[in-house]
């Protein structure tokens, strides 16, 4: 489902990326399971749920689009293209037949679960973040360098102990 999103946004000359915990079930082989599809995009609202009603979308009374054939649902949550104070500058991409899914590296999911354990102490983040780490290769000098540039060095040092655990 999100690559067919992400491929229909990009024929219209709409750039996005997915983000968030939708990015850890990929990673992890749906360890943990996100049901809601999260994409970043500097896209104009209108033509996005123009392009999401022609996909057989519909928006719900808050910002959700759900599709009836579907058990996920579609959310386009801000147009930051940066985790913390870092720019995001390169993506990881997926192919499903013909389609395109954009998406954060294995090393920004995991600055992006780090995200939200620094910020909002939030174990379940520090869980999938070790998850996605166990799962795929990542570069852990960027990680270490974001979590002090975050201004939590213990951030890394509790991810570093986790991964060491079996």
């Amino acid at each position: 489902m999100g690559a067919i999103v992400c491929q229909a946004l990009h024929d219209h000359e709409i750039e996005a990326f997915l983000s968030g915990g939708a990015v850890v079930s990929i990673y992890t082989q749906n360890r943990y399971e996100s049901f809601d599809l999260d994409f970043v995009t500097f896209g104009d609202r209108k033509r996005i749920k123009v392009i999401m009603e022609q996909l057989g979308f519909k928006q719900d009374k808050s910002r959700f689009f759900i599709h009836p054939n579907s058990k996920y649902f579609v959310e386009f949550p801000g147009t930051s293209v940066a985790i913390g104070d870092q720019a995001i500058s390169e993506f990881a991409e997926r192919r499903t037949g013909n389609e395109v899914l954009r998406l954060l590296t294995p090393t920004d999911c995991i600055k992006d679960r780090l995200a939200s354990y620094i910020h909002w102490k939030d174990q379940q983040a520090l869980d999938q973040a070790v998850w996605v780490a166990k799962s795929q290769p990542f570069n852990p000098e960027k990680v270490r360098d974001f979590c002090t540039k975050e201004g939590d060095k213990t951030a890394f040092e509790d991810f570093e102990n986790r991964l060491r655990e079996k």
